[in-house]
């Protein structure tokens, strides 16, 4: 995770990352920590489907749930 993690470190270096790794529910998990976050962001799955982009459950809990801002980052 550290190394996926490093360049943007080094682009961004003002921003505050916390990293961790937990068991359960993503949903729930990014939800919780929400409630101490400037801001959550998430990255749907890239699923192609015949009407369009498509977001999945995790993204949809944080969307409905998150205390803090959530952007939504569209990735390849």
């Amino acid at each position: 995770m550290i190394e996926v993690l490093r360049p943007w470190r080094e682009k961004f270096p003002g921003v505050v990352v916390n990293e961790q790794a937990v068991v359960g529910s993503a949903g729930s998990h990014l939800v919780d920590a929400s409630r101490d976050a400037a801001l959550v962001v998430v990255g749907p799955r890239n699923r192609r489907t015949p009407v369009g982009p498509h977001i999945g459950p995790v993204t949809q809990a944080v969307l409905h749930h998150a205390a803090a801002p959530v952007a939504v980052v569209l990735h390849d």
